[in-house]
């Protein structure tokens, strides 16, 4: 999902805004914390340190300055497609 959004909402720096984008795979290093690290059954919202609503919230507070609204994007993408597998 990220590239088909830095594509078109960020035509000029698409790579740039891809690769922040992707950063935000990063916040799955939490799931190291988890015994067993990976557990097909648990969900991660609300599991993981950060996938909790404090993070959360934050991740969507950088969607308000242009400067961070990519890694924002990425962010928020991350936790929704956890979403939707939560409900899946």
């Amino acid at each position: 999902m990220p590239l088909p959004l830095s594509v078109g909402i960020y035509r000029r720096a698409w790579l740039k805004n891809y690769a922040l984008m992707l950063a935000g795979l990063l916040i799955d290093i939490d799931h190291l914390l988890a015994d067993p690290i990976y557990d097909a059954e648990r969900c991660s919202i609300g599991f993981h340190p950060l996938h909790t609503i404090i993070p959360i919230v934050l991740y969507a507070l950088l969607l308000i300055h242009p400067k961070t609204r990519a890694v924002g994007i990425g962010l928020c993408l991350h936790i929704l497609l956890d979403g939707f597998d939560c409900i899946l």
